[in-house]
């Protein structure tokens, strides 16, 4: 699924079965990144952020595939989002992402983090893989994920 500027929701339903137990490679994948503040790596901002960044892709008609936002908390104070979209926007820090990667989908409230991120390295490790960084994806937002019944986050690693 794309979301586009013309989409009446706020989130787009996810389907976790596309993204469970995937491998899959990005060759210069388009993200624009920004930063959240957090607190003992809960974010303060989010949705500002979000926002912020949604709105400079909205401006110049981007696309967001899969409506994939990435996290990656750098520490417990800053955590750094890339949102993907389908071309280079001004006005907004553009990288790309390239290699091979692998995701699991878990769902559940965001307490269960620690558990899931020790289930990722246990499903790692029995596969023979590595990461060389881990990415958090929160597939909707707290009130999507209470109209849809589930609160999907996958975790995505880039391989080594």
């Amino acid at each position: 699924m794309e979301k586009s500027k013309n989409q009446s929701e706020c989130c787009p339903k996810f389907n976790p079965e596309k993204w469970e137990n995937y491998t899959f490679e990005w060759e210069n994948k388009k993200f624009i990144k920004d930063k959240v503040c957090t607190f003992m790596y809960m974010p303060l901002n989010f949705g500002k952020v979000i926002k912020r960044i949604s709105e400079k892709a909205d401006k110049v008609n981007a696309i967001m595939p899969d409506y994939l936002c990435l996290s990656d908390h750098t520490s417990k104070w800053n955590m750094d989002i890339y949102l993907a979209v389908n071309k280079e926007i001004d006005k907004a820090e553009n990288i790309s992402l390239t290699g091979k990667f692998f995701s699991k989908v878990y769902e559940g409230d965001f307490k269960e983090t620690g558990k899931w991120m020790k289930d990722f390295e246990i499903q790692l490790k029995n596969s023979s893989l590595s990461a060389q960084k881990t990415f958090m994806w929160y597939t909707t937002c707290p009130k999507c994920a209470k109209k849809y019944g589930k609160n999907y986050v996958v975790i995505i690693a880039k391989l080594l």
